[in-house]
């Protein structure tokens, strides 16, 4: 584009960034990227994937347990911590470069440092002081890890990012937190043999889910050893001789290894110049854009996590790829972020699409719910006392399912294809039309008939 360098300029390499640079330059769009750490973002580097993949190697005691009820004899067994990082970093690395091949196959150049917006088309490289100037300029960089900085001993704890990198399994782990971040590294840890303690302000884990999801997880979660207290929070860490001692709120205290701080992330805004500008932040930095991805300021659009509307990596691609599109591609579209599938990746994990029942509660007309909570196949030979949970939640007037949560093996992989249907307006009626896959889990969504009924009501 004449009068500029680049038609546009990138700033993180993450999901969402690539997706937008590789899609642009496909459109014919000169098109660079900086990127200061690592390609692939937080979901590749220090998120989603190396995550992933701790879970898998957490089950497999459960694995070598339950073998037993089904005739296996399996022998003498041990854990290496080493060995699982060092190859889950091979693994990493490996992604990155499918990253990084990705836009050079595209043609995208790359800029290997921070970038940081000097104007409404320009942003200087932090290397050189060069400075640049784009047409448009899309900022993707993400969401970072948040702490509480007033803690006294703050510098004593560890976030998600350092988790991927310890030099040896903690025995002892303090987690503060309950969200699914903090969910997921509890059944890790604990799955792997530590002992896990997860301390969280409020009443339960995992605010904003299906209560009854809480409430189940809660319950397999305490089968398992792990150790929930809410209602607390820390109110100083102590380095001692034998690690870390955590002083709680009550007065209580908590003896560790290791203490990790999973309370969420913040939009990664600070210091890229984007007030001097002119673009418009929220209370807590991220940054305002509208449906269009767009900012306040014509020229500055961003994605993901650092809009901090819905952040899920499948979010921040799609984003990323209609930015794309409509700006340089002349295919104008917006992202729908409603009938979005997530998962909680605990033991046993959690997949979830629609509204939980007290948001789908607040519909006028009434909801009728449907759940059904059973012990899987597996764990009867196996012995192990646990127990799936699957709900739906129906619109009364219409019958359209609006709200599908499953606890238990494949959870996710069950919602993921329920999303399919509830997206093109699936009734309850078509749930029960449709023929059960015997014997499975998954076909409890299409066997249950009575509507539940609180214990309460069921009584009078």
């Amino acid at each position: 584009m004449a009068g500029y360098d680049y038609d546009l300029f990138v700033i993180g390499a993450g999901s969402g960034g690539v997706r937008a640079a590789r899609i642009a330059a496909g459109h014919g769009a000169k098109v660079a990227v900086a990127e200061e750490y690592r390609y692939g973002g937080t979901c590749v580097i220090r998120g989603c994937v190396p995550k992933k993949l701790l879970v898998y190697a957490s089950r497999f005691a459960d694995e070598f347990e339950d073998a037993a009820g089904f005739g296996w004899t399996v022998g003498e067994r041990s854990f290496d911590w080493s060995t699982l990082i060092a190859n889950k970093d091979k693994e990493i690395t490996r992604l990155e470069g499918i990253y990084r091949g990705g836009l050079d196959r595209a043609g995208v150049t790359h800029h290997k440092t921070r970038a940081v917006v000097t104007g409404r088309n320009s942003v200087r490289l932090a290397d050189s002081g060069k400075e640049i100037t784009a047409k448009i300029i899309l900022v993707a960089t993400g969401g970072t890890a948040n702490v509480d900085p007033k803690l006294p001993g703050v510098e004593h704890a560890i976030t998600s990012n350092e988790a991927f990198h310890l030099k040896a399994l903690p025995k002892r782990i303090v987690i503060a937190g309950g969200g699914y971040i903090a969910v997921e590294f509890a059944g890790i840890f604990a799955g792997l043999g530590a002992e896990v303690t997860l301390i969280y302000r409020g009443e339960k884990i995992l605010r904003g889910f299906d209560e009854d999801l809480r409430d189940a997880l809660t319950d397999e979660y305490t089968k398992r050893g792990i150790r929930i207290i809410t209602g607390k929070v820390f109110r100083r860490l102590e380095k001692t001789a034998d690690g870390i001692t955590a002083h709680l709120s009550d007065g209580s205290m908590l003896d560790a290894d290791q203490v990790m701080f999973a309370i969420g992330r913040s939009a990664n805004t600070k210091g890229l110049g984007l007030e001097s500008a002119g673009v418009a932040l929220g209370k807590g930095g991220q940054i305002i854009v509208d449906k269009n991805q767009r900012t306040n300021v014509a020229s500055i659009y961003a994605v993901g996590d650092v809009c901090d509307r819905v952040n899920l990596t499948p979010v921040a691609i799609r984003e990323g790829h209609a930015f794309a599109d409509s700006v340089f591609g002349g295919k104008p579209r917006t992202v729908d972020h409603d009938w979005i599938p997530t998962a909680v990746f605990s033991t046993p994990e959690i997949g979830t699409v629609g509204l939980p029942e007290h948001e789908a509660a607040k519909r006028p007309g009434g909801i009728d719910i449907y759940k059904a909570r059973f012990r899987p196949m597996k764990m009867t030979l196996a012995g192990r006392d646990e127990k799936m949970l699957m709900k739906l939640i129906v619109e009364r007037a219409t019958d359209r399912v609006l709200g599908c949560h499953v606890l238990g093996t494949d959870g996710a992989e069950i919602v993921q294809m329920a999303a399919i249907a509830m997206r093109m307006g699936a009734t309850k009626a078509d749930f029960d039309a449709t023929m059960a896959l015997h014997p499975s889990a998954a076909e409890e969504l299409v066997t249950m008939r009575e509507k539940w009924t609180p214990p309460a009501q069921a009584a009078e």
